[in-house]
């Protein structure tokens, strides 16, 4: 299976994909209704897509204590559809296992109409990097595959040039998140897709999320066999694209804009910084990124699209001083968030 050529443009164009959160009860049990408003405001939010199942949806969603993967990638799936868009919208599954599991959970994204996979290599470190190579070879037979580096904070590791330079050339790979959140490593990943026969067909996609605008500028070139090739990181796939997400996708759209147009003003070298500090108070930067996916839910909480900022595992909560560093960054950073126009959505929602 391969993706149409409308959404391969889409793809290479540059897309604002945020990383779907789960909507818990108290009781941890799936808020099947707040997981559909999620999905419902980042289509109103004017989003390019959507990834579902990844780390900030929860990979203990697979736990058989939970079994929630089917039914989170499904609601999901059903809104898209009931949305009826008529824009571009690339549908996205987080995949991740050994390579039976993988390969069980690219069959069920297939089975329910997603396009593609962002396949994750974390919690595999009795793989080599060759076993993982053909991993991913069996899961592009099946449905095409956005690759994903992982940063080793929150359970990636660190892989070798070679095994990038190897994973380029594996036909129906057709994008890849870069998120190590390391300079050095996001190189390797560009320098290996530059010198790959099918740097023509690999999209490439910021993952960092303390780097964002930055990333998304810079065109990066190398020299090749005697001569200069560039690529550009041309969009994102962030789970900091979950919160406050109707002002960022304005954000990303100004900024294609200014590099089409190779005109940058200097003022996004501050947005820049702002952005990152927002980041680093939702993603709890001071403590390892420990309370990730807590303090994004806490922000969709204080919008009224979650109840609370609940996960599945009870050590996922919030860290101390995190809820004062959401407090700051929300008062020095007013021109970010979104709550007035979250706040019109969920009046809509209430009408319907």
């Amino acid at each position: 299976m391969a993706l149409t050529p409308e959404l391969i443009k889409h793809l290479h164009d540059g897309a604002f994909i945020p990383a779907h959160p789960l909507a818990l009860t108290r009781d941890k049990k799936l808020d099947e209704k707040a997981q559909r408003r999620l999905t419902r405001y980042y289509m109103e939010a004017g989003v390019g897509g959507i990834a579902v199942g990844v780390h900030t949806t929860q990979f203990e969603i697979r736990d058989p204590a939970f079994n929630l993967y089917e039914t989170v990638l499904r609601v999901a799936m059903e809104e898209v559809e009931k949305a009826q868009l008529q824009r571009p919208f690339l549908k996205i599954a987080g995949v991740c296992g050994g390579t039976e599991q993988a390969l069980e959970e690219t069959k069920i994204a297939k089975s329910l109409g997603y396009d593609m996979v962002l396949l994750s290599n974390g919690g595999l470190n009795e793989y080599s990097e060759k076993e993982l190579l053909e991993r991913t070879k069996e899961v592009a037979n099946e449905l095409p595959v956005f690759g994903f580096y992982l940063q080793p904070a929150v359970g990636g590791r660190v892989f070798s040039y070679d095994f990038w330079e190897s994973f380029a050339e594996i036909p129906n790979v057709v994008g890849i998140k870069i998120a190590p959140f390391n300079r050095y490593l996001t190189l390797d990943v560009l320098r290996a897709v530059c010198a790959s026969s099918r740097r023509d067909e690999i999209a490439l996609y910021t993952g960092n999320d303390d780097n964002i605008i930055a990333d998304l500028f810079t065109s990066y070139a190398f020299e090749l066999e005697g001569k200069i090739v560039t690529k550009q990181i041309v969009g994102g796939l962030l789970g900091h694209w979950s919160v406050w997400t109707h002002e960022a996708v304005k954000l990303f759209e100004q900024q294609k804009l200014a590099r089409e147009s190779n005109q940058v003003d200097k003022k996004w070298f501050t947005i820049a910084q702002n952005v990152t500090d927002a980041n680093a108070a939702f993603f709890d930067s001071k403590n390892d990124f420990k309370g990730s996916i807590a303090g994004i839910n806490e922000v969709l909480r204080r919008q009224g699209l979650l109840q609370g900022n609940w996960c599945l595992m009870d050590h996922e909560v919030l860290s101390s001083g995190q809820s004062e560093e959401i407090d700051r960054v929300y008062s020095t950073y007013p021109e970010l968030n979104d709550d007035e126009f979250v706040q019109s959505y969920l009046n809509r929602e209430s009408e319907i």
